[in-house]
């Protein structure tokens, strides 16, 4: 018999149980009124020739004083009666009425030997000795014993130790005393320095004799950052399967409960068993739940997560010290940590694990197409030329993307069409329905080719990748751009091109249809000249101001003052403004002086829609205006 079919069978004991007690505790439905009445109107069915009514206890003194009652049988502990009367009223005629006798009538029986009725008590039907020892002992038992059963096993049937309230104070960490997770550090890439920090640590366990030799200890703790998605867990699944020691893994957000103390006790608990099983790595993801820096809220939840990193702390380094166990921490959000535990003797370590570049994307696009067919046509260069910004999740995404479009077109391989469209669909959004050739199908077509014009005439741009009239997402048309190479600093040249290129769009509508015809589909791009210029302005130096941060990341003033305050703002306003009109004015001599070639090129785009890259400066190769100093 399985654990299913127990369960089944112990849940229908344990309602039955519940049903009996509650019946016999609260006395629902009044089970042994229940049972008299039963007696009563089988008496009652007994007479076929004589009907049955109710009659009030006054109403029945008064037919005993008058003579018509002829029998009485008693019922219930003389609770109830059924009296056989014979009355004018009732035509002469027996009948059995039904009296219900209030509590404290104990001369009842004295007037009825006075008036000389003939009457009979019935006693209570007698329960049998199995019905009250099953009501008494066998149900409760049955409903104490699944009550046991459910605590002791919930984590069996739920999966979760934590489910548990026998468990509440034990540790949720899952336990592998080998683990196999399937991930060594072959499948690992683009994040090589962080791989190479965890190489060494599973190099001290294996061999752990090459560094005491010379007096080196090893860390107590490495503590992984960096954005979602470029690979910390995976490093983890990879030192756990490397190193062939025990491992415990667990979420941060597990040791936090409403209970004040619980967290705490996990924490022991968890640092207990991996006492025992030293050495041994302790892995948890996304410790910033139960990290995050003290005295930063108020409340009894507040004061529960300070009480779990408070014994996290002691238990990493205290007065106790833990030899052997390795934890293993990951978070994006470092910024919010409380410094004690970021210090060496707790986290010794901090590995950064950033979002890969050029070389780390082709590396990790040939990780996730070992086992992928694709085509000849297929380069894993130019797919990580044009995916700078994408994490490792984010590629691997990619590749299984464009496997599944292969399978829906019922292809036996992986072709550049599924790769770019997967592409596409990620970076824009899925594909919406082509629009019908109307005003707003042209206009589209005008505003992005402007932004592809004004981005190839200027030097310090990036080329174009594609040109699209296809719906994607919430734009009705796209424009893409490749960089050449990862930019991890950026000129004030290229910020300037960027904001020309972004206006280019509205540029085009306006000097092809005029001023009244501009429409609202350049908001984004306006959002985004705005905020570049700012940017400039503010935090880079670059403008007439001079090289002052006049604001942090989160656009917070670093100035004080009251009116110095006011003319200062003033002054990043003026700035602005004149940053953006010089590059919308640079923007509309580009346009102006090609207009031919956009044209051109927008007829050809209102015809098929979609214009690569290559075919793209083909067309501009012969007809562009030299390219403008910016």
């Amino acid at each position: 018999m399985d654990r299913n079919t127990i369960q089944k069978i112990l849940i229908g004991l344990f309602l039955i149980a519940c049903i009996f007690i509650g019946l016999k505790t609260f006395n629902i439905i009044g089970f042994n009124e229940f049972t008299e009445a039963q007696t009563v109107s089988n008496t009652v069915d007994l007479n076929a020739n004589v009907s049955s009514s109710r009659m009030t206890y006054g109403r029945f003194l008064e037919y005993l004083e008058m003579g018509w009652i002829k029998q009485v049988d008693l019922y219930d502990n003389s609770r109830n009666a059924i009296v056989q009367a014979s009355s004018p009223e009732l035509g002469n005629r027996p009948q059995l009425i039904r009296v219900e006798i209030p509590v404290g009538a104990s001369q009842l029986i004295q007037k009825l030997k006075e008036y000389n009725i003939d009457f009979d008590a019935h006693p209570i039907p007698r329960k049998s000795i199995f019905f009250t020892i099953a009501s008494n002992l066998i149900l409760p038992l049955i409903f104490i014993a699944s009550l046991i059963f459910f605590f002791q096993n919930s984590e069996n049937f739920s999966g979760n130790s934590g489910s548990s309230p026998m468990n509440l104070g034990k540790s949720p960490a899952r336990f592998d005393q080998r683990p196999d997770t399937g991930i060594s550090f072959n499948d690992i890439a683009g994040i090589d320095e962080a791989k190479a920090e965890f190489e060494e640590i599973v190099s001290f366990l294996k061999e752990p004799e090459r560094y005491t030799l010379v007096g080196a200890k090893i860390p107590k703790g490495v503590l992984l950052v960096g954005p979602p998605g470029t690979g910390k867990t995976l490093l983890a699944k990879a030192i756990a399967n490397e190193a062939n020691v025990p491992f415990y893994s667990v979420a941060g957000s597990e040791f936090v409960e409403m209970f004040i103390g619980i967290g705490a006790a996990r924490i022991r608990d968890l640092f207990k068993k991996a006492s025992e099983n030293t050495p041994c790595i302790v892995f948890i993801d996304e410790i910033d739940a139960v990290g995050r820096e003290r005295g930063a809220g108020i409340g009894g939840g507040n004061d529960e997560r300070e009480q779990t990193l408070n014994q996290l702390l002691t238990e990493m380094d205290g007065f106790k010290e833990n030899k052997g166990v390795i934890v293993v921490g990951a978070t994006n959000r470092v910024d919010i940590l409380d410094a004690a535990l970021l210090r060496p003797g707790r986290f010794d370590r901090q590995i950064t694990v950033n979002l890969p570049d050029r070389l780390g994307r082709i590396g990790i696009l040939k990780v996730h197409a070992k086992n992928k067919p694709f085509d000849k046509d297929v380069s894993l260069v130019q797919l990580a030329n044009r995916t700078p910004g994408f994490s490792g999740a984010d590629l691997a995404n990619l590749l299984n993307e464009a496997a599944i479009l292969a399978t829906r077109y019922k292809k036996k391989t992986i072709t550049k069409n599924e790769v770019n469209e997967a592409a596409d669909r990620i970076i824009g959004g899925i594909a919406g329905t082509t629009m019908e050739d109307t005003k707003n199908k042209k206009l589209i077509a005008y505003h992005e080719v402007g932004h592809a014009i004004v981005g190839s005439v200027l030097e310090n741009h990036d080329e174009v990748e594609k040109i699209t009239l296809i719906p994607r997402g919430g734009a009705k048309g796209l424009t893409w751009f490749t960089p050449e190479e990862d930019q991890t600093l950026v000129s004030r040249s290229q910020l300037l091109a960027r904001i020309i290129t972004t206006l280019g769009g509205r540029v085009t509508e306006q000097v092809v249809f005029g001023d009244p015809e501009v429409t609202t589909g350049a908001s984004n791009d306006l959002q985004q000249v705005t905020n570049i210029a700012r940017q400039m302005v503010t935090r880079y130096g670059m403008s007439n101001i001079g090289p002052i941060a006049l604001e942090d990341e989160n656009n917070e003033q670093m100035f004080l003052g009251g009116e110095s305050n006011e003319a200062i703002a003033d002054r990043i306003d003026t700035e602005v403004c004149k940053i953006i009109n010089h590059c919308e004015q640079i923007a509309t001599e580009i346009i102006l002086d090609n207009r031919v070639i956009i044209d051109l090129i927008v007829e050809k785009l209102l015809d098929e829609e979609t214009i690569n890259g290559d075919e793209f400066r083909q067309l501009v190769k012969n007809y562009t205006v030299l390219p403008t100093k910016n």
